[in-house]
Order: C-alpha cells, then sequence, then structure tokens
C-alpha cells in the first residue's frame, strides 16, 4: 500500500503492474481500460456509502479516485497512461477541448477540491455531499465516452 501510495498508483493497479511485468504480459488498452473502470465503479459506490455515514474526509478522497480512474480508463482506450496529476490535468484540459464541453472542467475541479478535501477537511459536510453528486455525474458522462469510441 504504501508503494502504490508513493507512485499514485492504486493499489489494484500496482499489482496489475507488477503482475505484467513479472510475466512479460503488455495488458492492452481495452484491458487497462477496464481495470480502471471496475475501480471507479468500487470506489465511487465506497464514497456514497462514506457520505451517508458522514465520514467526509474518507468520501472526498474515494470519490476523487473514482474520477480519475474514469478519465485513466478514458487514456487508456486511446493508448495513453497517465501516471501523474499534471497528467490527468493536461489529459481532461484537452478531453474538454475536444468535446467542446465546458462542464467537464467544472466538474473536473469540483473533484479536485474533494481531493484536497481529503488531505486539509476543510469543506462543510453539505458541499461534500453535493460535491460527490457531481462526481457522481462527471464519472457518468465520462464512462459514455469510454464505450463511444
Amino acid at each position: 500500500m504504501e508503494e502504490a501510495g508513493r507512485r499514485g498508483l492504486a493499489v489494484e493497479e500496482l499489482v496489475a503492474e507488477i503482475l505484467s511485468k513479472a510475466l512479460n504480459i503488455t495488458l492492452n488498452p481495452q484491458d487497462r481500460a477496464e481495470l480502471h473502470l471496475e475501480l471507479a465503479e468500487r470506489l465511487l459506490a465506497e464514497a456514497e456509502e462514506l457520505v451517508t455515514r458522514g465520514d467526509y474526509v474518507q468520501a472526498s478522497e474515494k470519490a476523487w479516485g473514482a474520477v480519475a480512474h474514469v478519465v485513466k480508463a478514458l487514456a487508456a482506450r486511446e493508448g495513453r497512461e497517465l501516471r501523474s496529476y499534471r497528467d490527468l490535468w493536461v489529459y481532461v484540459d484537452d478531453l474538454s477541448e475536444r468535446l467542446s464541453d465546458r462542464e467537464l472542467r467544472l466538474l473536473w475541479r469540483t473533484a479536485n477540491s474533494l481531493h484536497q478535501n481529503s488531505y486539509e477537511n476543510w469543506m462543510p459536510p453539505r458541499d461534500v455531499r453535493y460535491a460527490v453528486e457531481d462526481v457522481k455525474r462527471l464519472t457518468e458522462k465520462l464512462k459514455r465516452l469510454t464505450t463511444s469510441n
């Protein structure tokens, strides 16, 4: 878990990376995308559950992770691998431009405010609840893009 955190990866991502290297197997873009989509679904469900339990800090982190994984899934479908926060931002910026969709930018910034909140715990509970709803809308919107290509 520590190594995954150091690399900015989910534990499952790190395990898949280690296994693919150890077995000398390259995951194809579709397999990478599916891994990210499965992680996103799990994290979003956890975020919603955490909100109902009143754990807004953990809900913030899980919701952020869900969006990050859907973005990584879209990039994987294009044969790209995003490894840093900057890569994620640049990709969403490019995607928003390609689609002429400014709402992506707004929802992305909301997701990033949740990421910051997971470290600083400054958002009021109501704002976390609304932001998680926005993240759900963003993940659904992005997931539709993964199937439209």
